[in-house]
């Protein structure tokens, strides 16, 4: 314990001495940093010093690699930011091109169904009939809808009956949903 004391105060003053030996030739010379070695120029008959300085310098070493490897770590997030950011604007373009696409197709459908219809109110309500009879009950039921009430009327009534009581359920349940 005694041997420690007496090394513990020397040890400071060789620091203490080297730091200004240093900071006196950093002011004369201009540079500042000085190397490892000469850190220890003067302490290498103290073993504490040594190891104390190789224990710093192992901890440096540990601490650049851990920057070094954070580092990485930060540009490859930013690579897959970059990555997830540029793919994310290629799915928005496609879902609007998508959304025009569908806007364009359900325009086309309406304008389809349109044009029907004004086939359905421009034919002889006996013909129509006949014609709904064939086709399915959902799709007789939005033309029936869709057409002039009057005509529509005159259709239905002369679809055979059981055919116009599927039909009146099919536009009822479509209304219904509507709602």
């Amino acid at each position: 314990m005694r041997r420690r004391r007496r090394l513990l105060p020397a040890l400071a003053g060789c620091f203490m001495a080297l730091g200004a030996m240093q900071g006196v030739s950093a002011l004369g010379s201009g540079d500042a940093a000085a190397s490892r070695a000469d850190l220890l120029a003067g302490c290498r008959d103290i073993p504490e010093a040594v190891d104390l300085a190789a224990l710093l310098e192992l901890r440096s070493q540990r601490m650049e690699a851990y920057q070094a490897a954070l580092d990485r770590s930060r540009a490859e997030i930013a690579t897959a930011q970059s990555t997830l950011t540029a793919k994310l604007r290629e799915l928005k373009a496609v879902r609007d091109g998508m959304g025009a696409t569908g806007q364009a197709q359900r325009t086309a459908v309406t304008d389809d169904i349109d044009r029907l219809v004004g086939v359905y109110d421009a034919m002889k309500p006996r013909d129509a009939a006949a014609v709904l009879n064939a086709l399915p009950p959902d799709f007789a039921a939005e033309i029936l809808m869709r057409i002039d009430p009057a005509a529509g009327a005159q259709i239905l009534a002369a679809v055979d009956p059981v055919q116009a009581a599927v039909l009146t359920t099919h536009m009822g349940a479509r209304s219904v949903r509507r709602n």
